[in-house]
């Protein structure tokens, strides 16, 4: 059994994804999975200098340990160059020049909420090509009209139907015409996950929709088996949004650098799982044996006030 640590350097690691990975790597030293850990890079515009580094850094502080890694997914391009020439082959994907204000103007009724822009299925070409080639600002995934269901170990039974809420959905971009282009983040993680051999992946429930779309490329792709899902909830400001700069500053290396001790952050991060009724230091050690998903709430998670002035008491 495996599983990965996946974080993104887009930005340096927050409380909340402290949470989610504490929460992963426990849950993965209790039940013996393999750890993997794999740095998802490919939003390359938006990588920011030394983050991959600092990134490392904080899981070792938090007492976070990993069997293999860290894989990069910038340095291996060629498997998943593989998986777009296979899905051309088979007319599973198209290349698409349409721009954002287009698809926007060709949705009859843009979703409220949606983290993608709904794909009209009228915009799809009427032939499709037989090969794959980097030269389209855009690639996408012809999704079937059917619902995908599946069991969540965390969220319980699922059925999403991407075809009615993403449509097709992009799977290679482009951005810069003088450089080569990137797989996006669903066919990535897919790739990476079937080839390093994920069985168990547990993320936030922002990518629980996800979930579905990853389903319907391991099937056209013919990859098996299918990883075992477990969402949580995400670690959310006051205003019930995902925490961001709008909550100050919830940067874990932003709390070390006051003193903060990682027993505090490990402490809030279980009082969020449900491990105890209040914050208070807690080790790694005891954490990880301590941790259960009987105990997390399915409610939502959130960062006040008086957590951050826990964080930064002086005394332990």
């Amino acid at each position: 059994m495996r599983t990965r640590l996946a974080p993104s350097p887009t930005g340096a690691l927050h409380l909340g994804n402290a949470r989610t990975f504490l929460a992963n790597w426990a849950l993965a030293r209790q039940r013996s999975w393999h750890i993997t850990l794999r740095i998802e890079d490919l939003d390359t515009p938006r990588v920011k200098p030394g983050v991959i580094d600092l990134t490392i850094d904080l899981l070792r502080w938090l007492g976070i340990d990993w069997d293999e890694g860290p894989f990069v997914q910038s340095h291996e391009p060629a498997p998943h160059l593989a998986a777009m020439h296979s899905l051309a082959a088979r007319g599973l994907i198209y290349p698409c020049d349409l721009t954002r204000a287009q698809i926007e103007a060709a949705a009859s009724a843009p979703q409220e909420g949606a983290h993608d822009l709904p794909f009209p299925a009228h915009l799809r070409p009427s032939a499709r090509p037989t090969a794959f080639t980097d030269s389209s600002p855009s690639w996408r995934f012809l999704v079937p009209d059917e619902p995908v269901n599946f069991t969540d170990e965390f969220a319980g039974p699922q059925s999403h139907t991407p075809a009615r809420t993403v449509g097709d959905f992009v799977i290679w971009t482009r951005r810069d015409p003088g450089k080569p282009g990137q797989p996006a983040y669903q066919l990535a993680v897919v790739v990476d996950d079937a080839r390093q051999g994920i069985t168990h992946v547990v993320r936030g429930d922002d990518l629980l929709d996800s979930a579905a779309r990853q389903i319907l490329l391991y099937r056209a792709l013919g990859l098996s088996p299918l990883p075992h899902y477990l969402h949580l909830p995400l670690v959310r400001g006051s205003d019930a949004k995902r925490l961001a700069k709008r909550h100050g500053d919830t940067r874990l290396d932003a709390y070390r650098a006051k003193g903060v001790p990682r027993e505090r952050v490990i402490g809030l991060a279980a009082h969020w799982c449900g491990l105890c009724s209040e914050p208070r230091p807690m080790s790694p050690d005891e954490f990880r044996d301590r941790f259960s998903l009987n105990t997390i709430p399915h409610g939502p998670v959130t960062f006040t006030a008086e957590n951050d002035r826990w964080l930064l008491e002086s005394k332990n």
